[in-house]
């Protein structure tokens, strides 16, 4: 009977443990001890880069602005239902102080696909204090194109309406024609 016993705690001993192991190991997808911090400031210098050397006058808006946040590649599809994500970093006096996904939804006359990236030039502390606090939504309605490498946006948004934060889209690659709602949203990330 004792052998039995050991049996049935080993048993239960091996499930706990394995119960344990498994969470453990959930633990580990958490991004501390990963490179992919590295890969994403590598990507908002690069970016950021790009940027300032098409268009100069944004190095002078940017030495103005109390923070950027820089997501280097967004990637977007939709055919009438479509959405958008991408990865980057708010930066502050040029020191990453956070990194954000961006996620966006939207519905419209819209067919095609795009990868573009984009920069929010934060002009107050008020705004940037403003979205560091917020829930990261923006709710806007805009009209686009791009074909190959041009692209032209006529937008506007709940952020651009009513503080003070500029966006800047630029690299846009892709086939995408339409006239879109959507919504986005900023979320705060460990890589």
């Amino acid at each position: 009977m004792s052998s039995k016993r050991n049996t049935n705690i080993t048993r239960r001993g091996f499930a706990l443990g394995a119960v344990a192991g498994l969470g453990v190991t959930a633990a580990c997808g958490n991004g501390v001890g990963t490179s992919n911090a590295a890969k994403i400031d590598a990507r908002v210098d690069a970016t950021l880069d790009q940027m300032y050397s098409l268009y100069p006058n944004t190095r002078d808006l940017a030495s103005k602005a109390t923070g950027l946040l820089v997501m280097p590649l967004v990637t977007e599809a939709g055919f009438i239902f479509g959405g958008a994500y991408g990865q980057g970093a708010l930066r502050i006096n040029d020191v990453t102080v956070d990194y954000y996904s961006t996620l966006k939804g939207n519905a419209g006359l819209q067919i095609g696909a795009q990868q573009y990236a984009h920069v929010l030039f934060f002009m107050t502390q008020d705004a940037l204090s403003n979205f560091r606090r917020s829930s990261g939504w923006a709710a806007g309605a805009d009209l686009e194109y791009v074909i190959q490498n041009e692209g032209n946006a006529l937008a506007a948004d709940t952020n651009t309406l009513t503080s003070p934060i500029l966006a800047a889209i630029f690299g846009q690659t892709g086939l995408r024609i339409g006239a879109t709602l959507e919504g986005t949203k900023y979320t705060r990330i460990i890589p």
